[in-house]
């Protein structure tokens, strides 16, 4: 492990293509979920770190390379070789941290989320020569076209529980703009950011593009939001800190894109392959431990089928292998904190005392790590772990009786991140993808994701897009062009 650490410069943070001490010289130790063992320490930063950070990142907007002297095609040449070295020489290793630091297992990081971080790279730099706008023809004699140009400087803030990916999906399309950068990832994993934006460097991206600093989001997360010099935040987290985020960026009218919580619904009629449909289930929750923003956590039965299919999916749930995630036969690992796992727990137990019933788990295991067990839970949509986000590998199973009720128990929620449904009905698929309201809705599958297609929320899920497109349209600018002829 200490060959991986030496590749972090631990208790840096990247500013200005330097590798510097926080301002205030204090560290803090980041933990490893399934050991609850330190790792490495880190750099606990404070708000002049935001402040040279932006200066930093200004700078490289205002009057650096990357926007004065590089064109888009050399932006694209930069981020495409990052892509490459994230998918080449460096794939192990950015799998190894990221399960060390998050506790995902091994066989996920290193032919899942790693692999798709360098896709995401690949995907975006073709981007970079490719955003242009349009001549527009007026009424009267003139000529009007339209300008895409780069926002500026982007603040990144991103979540624990899919640190890299979530990174990659934000930085790729902002550098494929033209932006600079300053990410702050998640304060509990911080390690992969940290190597990447050294990676960033040795692919050619200037000094200043992209920023990396570290440390407590109550600390550093609030002044970067509030900062003048920062023109957008771009955020995936909790609803609730997200709402911070717009009051706090009001004073500055900065832009946002918000990817915010959800509470799923993965709808199985009675017409569906049940088999494919119980594996489908079974992803959509209990991937990743549930921590996933888009999660299936209300699962939505037809009543005819319901018993069946609920005893198959109690099977496949304690078939689940949890345990050490660097074994390559675990499926399941821990919760990323011990306050995340007690969370999870407190939901079980209210969902006990509101009548559910527990189908198989709802409790820890003994031993090291933050584990929980595979949930199953049997209840009501009315109930609180069918309204609130419980982020773990609990799903609430739930009983309906027409496509009517399907669509209604859908929609009562504040969320509308994603959904599922499973039928042979191709009509009836359809008709509930333009009725439910929900930013994703996948047909006969469940957690499928292409750097190609867009993903964001309704409602209280968020608002703006990632991936695709419109992502990159998201860190861009519209300037209208009028040319009189007369």
């Amino acid at each position: 492990m200490s060959e991986l650490h030496s590749t972090l410069r631990p208790g840096r943070l990247l500013i200005g293509g330097e590798w510097l001490s926080a301002q205030n010289g204090a560290t803090r130790a980041t933990v490893n979920p399934a050991t609850e063992e330190k790792i490495t320490d880190v750099a606990d930063g404070g708000e002049a770190d935001v402040e040279l950070a932006v200066q930093a990142a200004r700078k490289a907007f205002d009057s650096g390379p990357w926007t004065q002297k590089m064109t888009a095609a050399d932006r694209g040449r930069a981020l495409y070789k990052l892509a490459q070295l994230i998918a080449g020489p460096h794939r192990d290793e950015l799998a190894e941290l990221e399960t060390l630091d998050c506790g995902k297992p091994i066989s996920e990081t290193k032919n899942i989320d790693i692999p798709m971080v360098a896709e995401m790279f690949e995907y975006f730099a073709g981007w970079s020569t490719k955003i242009h706008g349009d001549t527009i023809p007026p009424r009267g004699n003139a000529f009007t076209y339209t300008l895409r140009e780069p926002i500026g400087v982007i603040g990144v803030i991103v979540p624990w529980n899919f640190p890299a990916l979530m990174a990659s999906w934000k930085i790729a399309a902002a550098l494929a703009a033209g932006n600079t950068i300053i990410l702050k990832p998640a304060e509990l994993t911080p390690l992969t950011a940290l190597r990447i934006g050294g990676l960033a460097l040795e692919a050619g991206i200037p000094p200043g593009v992209l920023n990396v600093i570290t440390g407590k989001g109550t600390v550093i997360g609030r002044p970067l939001v509030r900062h003048a010099g920062v023109d957008k935040i771009s955020f995936t987290g909790s609803t609730p800190v997200g709402q911070e985020i717009m009051r706090e960026a009001a004073g500055t009218v900065k832009r946002l894109t918000l990817e915010l919580g959800g509470k799923s619904p993965n709808v199985v009629f009675a017409d569906a392959d049940l088999e494919a449909a119980v594996r489908g289930a079974a992803t959509g929750i209990f991937y990743n431990k549930g921590e996933v923003c888009a999660a299936g956590s209300r699962l939505f039965i037809e009543e005819s089928v319901r018993d069946e299919f609920l005893e198959k999916l109690k099977g496949r749930a304690e078939a689940l292998k949890y345990g050490d995630p660097f074994d390559p036969k675990t499926r399941l690992g821990p919760q990323i904190s011990a306050g995340q796992r007690d969370s999870i727990l407190g939901y079980v137990a209210k969902g006990r005392s509101e009548g559910a019933s527990v189908m198989t788990g709802g409790e820890a295991p003994s031993g090291k790590g933050y584990f929980v067990k595979p949930t199953i839970l049997a209840g009501n949509n009315d109930m609180t772990v069918a309204r609130e986000e419980i982020f773990g590998p609990v799903v609430v199973a739930i009983p309906f009786g027409s496509f009517e009720d399907a669509v209604r128990l859908s929609n009562t929620t504040a969320f509308g991140l994603a959904s599922g449904v499973w039928t042979r009905d191709v009509k009836k698929a359809h008709r509930y993808a333009r009725q439910v309201k929900a930013g994703t809705v996948w047909v006969n599958t469940y957690n499928m994701y292409d750097p190609s297609v867009p993903f964001g929320g309704f409602k209280a899920s968020g608002f703006g897009r990632e991936l695709g497109a419109e992502a990159v349209h998201n860190y861009t600018e519209t300037k209208s062009v009028w040319i009189d002829l007369n």
